[in-house]
């Protein structure tokens, strides 16, 4: 038999998870665990005898034992489990509840506290009851468990099938005048086969009683109920014997050997102490199916613990990963669209750009003391829109991650440039040279008439012809030139210093970026720690006793009570998409690459292009560029206006698309024609007509929303796109022809939105 010792850590496994599911000390679940317990720390190989009340289940353990050891009597007698082991010597040892224990020689004692009071109850302060008795079947290691009899007080049948799960081996005792009552049929499902207990033996009683006729009959019904019940015994051995048992105990007490073999009590005995030592040798097949039945109960209990808090945490989890989706899916969005206006920006400010664009006009601005009215319409309007475009693409990322407020991108123009004539040589007042081409009359600079108007044709000429070159001027130079000299000169370190100064705060404006374009994912709520926790707790008590359950008994775990475990979220993710972004675990300081293509696709380009003002701003969900306070928007709000923008991003690229397909062109044409043809009707009837047409041709009704007419927009687009004909010239004339009604029609619905 293995060693008890060897079950310790299972027992305590299964105490703690009857602590841990809080169960009811009564319950039958809690006094199946203390059985199983019990049975397990057990050295003995315990056989329990029982039945209901009458059947002489006192009297056959007497017989076996040779003397009237336990109390017997024509009425209901035994009040308690009395457990009958080897002694040197007959004594009784009786253990109170309180932990007190009494201690006689004999077995008188149990008359006090083994039998029923004179109400037929038992005593409720007794919690166990032993005899000692000097047998050499005892002295093998085995034990006997005499249980009171059953079908009389609930009481009682509690204590019996508390104590069936603690034995090895059953004997259940029939009555062969009444055979296999109702109660006995539903005691053998209830308490025996649905518990795993399947070592039973059944013995028959009061066949002596019987006449001839009759006991062949009962011989016959007993051979049924043995074979319809597998009791899993060792082979060669029936389940089924016949005890006379009063005759057999005044056999023994006789002495009678003859009398003791009729009644059947020697072959009973033999084939009693064969199987014993059969299971005691292979104590696994005694253990497993019953200790496999509690824990069945157990994983059971154990998964309806589970399985309601893992589906909150999984709710809970589902939600708060869709809006990080989103808020993920935001940060690429924006990252790219930044990335896309910090490199126009950053082109623009370059200082070849710069002297491209501006340094002809810019000079004659100055030759004209008109620089002011210069920088203010031209240079300071085309920085404008630029600086708008980078900045909006921070308020968004603001709006939906609330990190750090972005400061507002201004790039200041240097002080205007000045110019300090050189003296004037009289004789050189020449202007028919070459490059001195006027310009217009009447300029009012400060040198006026004709050298006015020639210093900016020189610049003109200068310019157009790229000769300027620093510390290279000709001897000859007149002196206009010199003038259109010095003012290209001055001019161009005033962009230089601009496209310096613009770049370092375009830089310092980029770096500044990564506190603003990331999200941090929220940490978690103290109530969703807690509910992991508590999971937790209980997923790891379902693992370790199937683990045991394994190691111990070699039972294999069915899939349902199989466990896989959410790993804690004990730290928070940071989100920063840029080319390749870094998505940092701040708990293990663990570096995860986000890869992406870092440029930004022609229709975000377009989108970056668009116009601040609320009639253009209908490409992104916030037409705001800046924003003073911002609260963090809940998720259905965030999911809204993270879908319409969705919607938008891919209109642009649709439209972006038809562009590159070549098709602009062709809408561009047929767009003038019909402008053409409109000037002949009133332009406001025209419009009612167009925007009736629009809604028409998009299959929306006249109050269609803004969001019915991009999700009708971009199905057509998608239905009518003319790439997907390329291969059918006739189809694809009919699709670039229906595709330009389909943009005159949104674009005409979409105006002002």
């Amino acid at each position: 038999m293995q060693n008890h010792k060897n079950y310790q850590s299972f027992i305590e496994l299964l105490k703690n998870t009857s602590k841990l599911l809080d169960l009811n000390r009564k319950s039958p679940l809690h006094q199946d665990i203390l059985a199983v317990c019990n049975y397990l720390n057990n050295p003995n190989f315990r056989i329990a005898v029982f039945g209901p009340f009458n059947h002489g289940k006192s009297t056959l353990l007497n017989a076996m034992l040779g003397s009237k050891t336990l109390p017997i009597d024509l009425i209901p007698s035994t009040g308690a489990a009395i457990t009958v082991r080897y002694g040197s010597d007959i004594r009784t040892r009786i253990i109170l509840a309180n932990g007190s224990e009494i201690h006689r020689s004999g077995t008188d004692i149990l008359k006090e506290f083994a039998i029923l009071d004179q109400n037929r109850r038992m005593r409720d302060d007794v919690a166990s009851v032993e005899v000692f008795y000097p047998h050499s079947f005892l002295e093998t290691g085995i034990e006997f468990l005499d249980l009171p009899g059953t079908n009389d007080r609930e009481a009682q049948d509690n204590l019996v099938r508390e104590q069936l799960l603690s034995a090895d081996l059953v004997v259940q005792l029939l009555d062969a005048r009444k055979l296999m009552t109702l109660g006995e049929r539903e005691n053998l499902r209830d308490w025996l086969l649905d518990r795993g207990i399947k070592t039973v033996i059944f013995v028959a009683n009061f066949i002596n009683l019987l006449e001839p006729e009759e006991q062949k009959e009962v011989q016959n019904r007993l051979r049924f109920v043995a074979e319809s019940f597998r009791a899993e015994l060792p082979s060669g051995f029936s389940n089924l014997y016949r005890v006379d048992a009063l005759p057999a105990l005044r056999a023994r007490l006789k002495g009678d050997v003859a009398a003791a073999n009729i009644s059947g009590l020697v072959e009973f005995e033999t084939a009693l102490q064969n199987i014993a030592v059969i299971l005691k040798q292979n104590n696994q097949a005694v253990s497993k199916p019953r200790v496999q039945a509690v824990a069945l109960k157990l994983q059971i209990a154990l998964k309806d613990k589970i399985n309601p808090i893992q589906d909150e945490v999984q709710k809970i989890n589902n939600k708060n990963n869709a809006a990080n989706e989103i808020k993920r899916k935001a940060a690429d969005l924006i990252q790219q669209g930044f990335s896309a206006s910090i490199a126009k920006l950053r082109q623009w400010l370059s200082l070849a750009n710069l002297r491209e664009k501006y340094q002809g006009d810019a000079a004659i601005a100055l030759a004209q003391d008109n620089f002011s009215n210069w920088e203010r319409e031209t240079l300071k309007n085309d920085l404008q829109p630029l600086q708008q475009a980078v900045i909006k693409w921070l308020y968004q990322a603001y709006d939906f991650f609330q990190n750090e407020r972005p400061e507002d991108l201004l790039i200041p123009v240097p002080k205007h440039p000045q110019v300090t004539l050189p003296p004037r040589n009289t004789n050189s007042g020449d202007l028919s040279e070459p490059g001195s081409l006027a310009v217009g009359s009447g300029i009012g600079w400060v040198l006026g008439g004709p050298l006015g108007a020639a210093v900016l044709g020189s610049i003109s000429y200068l310019v157009n012809k790229n000769i300027q070159k620093q510390d290279e001027k000709s001897a000859n130079e007149s002196y206009h030139q010199q003038v259109a000299t010095l003012c290209l000169d001055a001019v161009d370190e005033y962009l230089s210093e601009f496209s310096r100064q613009g770049l370092s705060i375009l830089a310092e404006c980029d770096r500044k970026s990564a506190k603003v374009i990331k999200f941090i994912e929220n940490p978690d709520s103290l109530d969703i720690i807690q509910k992991r926790q508590q999971l937790q707790k209980w997923q790891n008590s379902l693992i370790e006793l199937n683990q045991q359950l394994e190691s111990y008994f070699s039972i294999s775990i069915p899939n349902e009570f199989k466990v896989e475990i959410e790993t804690p979220k004990n730290h928070q993710s940071v989100y920063r998409s840029q080319g390749v972004g870094i998505r940092e675990d701040v708990g293990t300081k663990r570096v995860v690459e986000v890869k992406n293509n870092g440029t930004a696709t022609q229709a975000q380009e377009q989108q970056t292009q668009a116009k601040t003002s609320t009639k253009e701003t209908h490409s992104a969900p916030y037409s705001h560029v800046y924003k003073t306070d911002c609260k963090r928007p809940k998720f259905d709000e965030l999911d809204a206006n993270f879908r319409k923008w969705e919607i938008d991003q891919e209109i642009a690229k649709m439209k972006a698309e038809m562009g590159v397909s070549g098709y602009q062109k062709r809408q561009q044409q047929n767009t003038n024609t019909s402008n053409q043809t409109s000037t002949q009707q009133p332009k406001k009837q025209l419009e009612i007509e167009k925007i009736t047409r629009a809604y028409k041709l998009l299959g929306l009704p006249s109050d269609a929303s803004i969001d019915a007419i991009k999700q009708a927009y971009r199905k057509l687009v998608k239905q009518w796109h003319p790439d997907l004909f390329v291969s059918n010239p006739q189809q694809l004339k009919q699709a670039q022809e229906k595709m330009h009604l389909i943009n005159d029609a949104y674009n005409w619905l979409t105006d002002g939105h």
